[in-house]
């Protein structure tokens, strides 16, 4: 079909953007842009247009901590109470596997990439929960062996003088942390160079399959594409009807703070809340687990409630005695479902979706991507 124009296009325009498009890839994120760009290692000559509703990656991609890291000991206990001990261990294999991939296509210095190393911390107030998740280090040590060939989870002291914590945490030696940003434009960079085409300011209200290709519409254009590929993460309910909700995570960021000696990945309380240096700053978020019900949801902000809890945290655990103002807060859209496993299926004989990265998108991202692109050329 010929595109039908609701904003004035040039004959240049149309005929580069919107004409014999072979993929259409919806979402300019971490799985998106994976997405094309494995498209185009495919098929070289063909023509990939991504659309992303945002000035910049809407969800999380540009706007998460920077961690790469698979899960902590009280994270995968709890996923055990919804998957296996066989799907928990899978699950980390993805994770792991994920971050590899991203590494190795990206490079780590274009990413930042640190091998800090992660911790756990242990709130003094819930000394149970601190002895339950030791006790179960050797075992999850031996059921995550066969994927790091190396024990996993080990016990130090707390070196880092944090306050109100168990005097000893978990330490994972596989987890580092990255610059999201570095990482995103590292991505766009790759996929422009390969040819891929990013049009940012566009969403997908909706599609329709018709004699064999898919209408796409769009405030300003509607056109056609052989094949749809649906990459929004949180905001997949807005097109497809999966399991997948908007889960909404509130973050902040220090002023530089003079002789910061905290370095690593850090996470407290089931992973509900994690913190990281970053240019001799602290980046903190979390809190969800305060208000789940107001915090399942698509809108952009901050509550007082989190964000209150963030800086009793910052000012009590964290950096206790020191001085540090607040620079910027904000927040990101994850996408979550019952269980973590993401959702990577055709829909049709061609349109495919690949969403609800469970709040892991960094690590398991680039291979959610690469998988959506397998689905679509084989």
């Amino acid at each position: 079909m010929e595109a039908t124009i609701r904003i004035p296009l040039s004959y240049w325009e149309l005929d580069q953007y919107f004409k014999n498009i072979d993929y259409a890839v919806i979402g300019a994120g971490i799985v998106g842009l994976s997405c094309a760009m494995a498209l185009k290692e495919k098929h070289p000559d063909a023509r990939v247009l991504v659309l992303e509703r945002g000035l910049l990656p809407q969800g999380a991609s540009t706007k998460n901590a920077g961690f790469a890291c698979f899960g902590s000991i009280s994270e995968l206990l709890d996923d055990m109470n919804f998957h296996t001990e066989e799907e928990m261990v899978d699950l980390v294999r993805q994770r792991y596997l994920g971050i590899q991939l991203l590494r190795k296509t990206l490079g780590d210095k274009s990413i930042g990439y640190k091998p800090h190393k992660g911790y756990e911390l242990f709130l003094k107030g819930d000394p149970d929960f601190f002895e339950a998740c030791l006790e179960n280090r050797k075992r999850l040590n031996k059921l995550l062996k066969p994927v790091f060939k190396k024990k996993v989870f080990k016990v130090r002291e707390n070196g880092f003088g944090f306050a109100g914590i168990q005097d000893h945490y978990l330490v994972n030696t596989f987890e580092g942390q990255l610059n999201t940003g570095k990482m995103m434009n590292s991505l766009y960079k790759k996929c422009i160079k390969k040819g891929v085409k990013v049009l940012f300011g566009v969403e997908l209200e909706d599609y329709v399959q018709l004699n064999g290709k898919v209408i796409l519409k769009t405030p300003q254009i509607e056109f056609s594409a052989d094949n749809l590929l649906v990459a929004t993460n949180g905001f997949a309910g807005r097109l497809l009807n999966e399991d997948v909700r908007p889960a909404r995570a509130q973050v902040l960021i220090t002023s530089p703070i003079k002789n910061l000696k905290v370095k690593g990945t850090f996470h407290l309380d089931k992973g509900y809340y994690y913190f990281r240096n970053i240019h001799n700053r602290i980046l903190l978020g979390g809190g969800r687990n305060l208000d789940f019900e107001g915090e399942n949801t698509a809108d952009f902000g901050e509550t007082a409630t989190i964000q209150n809890r963030l800086d009793q945290l910052l000012r009590e655990v964290i950096l206790p005695g020191q001085e540090y103002e607040v620079e910027h807060r904000w927040s990101g859209i994850m996408g979550l479902g019952i269980n973590k496993e993401p959702i990577v299926k055709p829909l049709t004989n061609n349109v495919f979706c690949g969403v609800k990265l469970g709040g892991m998108g960094v690590a398991i991202g680039s291979h959610t991507g690469h998988a959506l692109a397998k689905l679509a050329v084989s």
